[in-house]
């Protein structure tokens, strides 16, 4: 007797080996299939499509499919555009006290001076040894192109550097200083001021809302006392804006608001990632401790340091 002979399955001959089922020898012709049951078993017969006879070999067989390596460049800050140094002459033309240690000051100047936010300048008054400001706009917001805006710490007495000069008086400004200004792109916007520094915070945080508006911000400012956090106008328009965490904190003070916070400063940051961009802008205290934060993380820090005041 021969070793395989002929069966007719649905109308097609099948050759098959003496032993073999009928149902075995339709599925090694490839005539029915198998699927997959609950389990992983396979049902005979009830395959979708014809199955091949024979499993390719695995030097037949395609190459596996590679996944192609990601080409999206990582967020990356943009190199800050050069500003070439100037001088400006102009006249102090507007003084305000905004709260009980601090004083805006409004130096209307002959020609436009060119700055990027953050930016500082040396600031000379007729005689005396200049001081580096950081210019940067009233707390509503505003401030003219020809206009020099700065935020100035008054001492116990009640007195400042511009108060104690008068209106009118020659001013002259040199810059830009420092390397502490906004840089669009990167991730999420750090922006730490103590007492007047928030005058260059402010400066960087308003320009952000307008160029990166869906750059996640946070900003945490505090002062010595209560009284002098003078900026809650520029706050209100930040949280206007869309910035959801906004922090005030005092060092001391019997009346402290509800909405602002005890402690030191640093002990109200966010915890800091290595993406983040972090400006911080105070006294050598506050700057030195808010980089040592950052640099634990990996995370940007452009300090802005403040004449004026003493560490609290």
């Amino acid at each position: 007797m021969s070793a395989r002979c002929s069966l007719i399955v649905n109308g097609k001959s099948v050759r098959v080996s003496t032993g073999d089922t009928p149902v075995e020898a339709a599925l090694a012709e490839g005539m029915i299939g198998s699927v997959q049951a609950l389990h992983g078993a396979g049902l005979l017969g009830q395959g979708p499509g014809v199955a091949p006879r024979r499993t390719k070999g695995r030097r037949g067989r395609a190459d596996a499919l590679k996944l192609a390596t990601s080409t999206a460049a990582p967020i990356v800050a943009a190199e800050p555009r050069h500003v070439p140094t100037a001088t400006r002459k102009g006249t102090l033309t507007a003084l305000r006290v905004l709260s009980p240690h601090v004083v805006e000051a409004v130096v209307t100047l002959e020609k436009r001076i060119v700055l990027e936010p953050g930016h500082q300048v040396a600031c000379s008054i007729e005689d005396l040894s200049p001081v580096t400001l950081c210019p940067t706009l009233r707390v509503d917001g505003s401030a003219e192109l020809n206009e020099a805006v700065f935020h100035c710490p008054r001492d116990e007495d009640g007195t400042s550097l511009f108060e104690a000069v008068g209106l009118e008086v020659a001013v002259k400004l040199k810059g830009p200083i420092g390397r502490g200004q906004y840089r669009p792109g990167g991730g999420r916007l750090v922006l730490v001021a103590a007492e007047t520094g928030f005058g260059a915070i402010w400066s960087i945080a308003h320009a952000a809302r307008y160029i990166e508006p869906a750059r996640e911000m946070t900003v945490i400012v505090g002062a010595r006392d209560a009284r002098d956090l003078y900026m809650r106008e520029s706050l209100d328009w930040l949280r206007r804006t869309g910035v959801g965490r906004i922090v005030m904190v005092a060092d001391r003070g019997r009346q402290r608001p509800p909405d602002v916070r005890p402690g030191p400063l640093t002990a109200h940051l966010p915890s800091l990632r290595a993406t983040d961009v972090v400006h911080v802008a105070g006294s050598a205290a506050t700057v030195g401790a808010v980089q040592v934060l950052a640099a634990s993380v990996g995370a940007r820090c452009y300090p802005i340091p403040v004449e004026g005041f003493d560490p609290a």
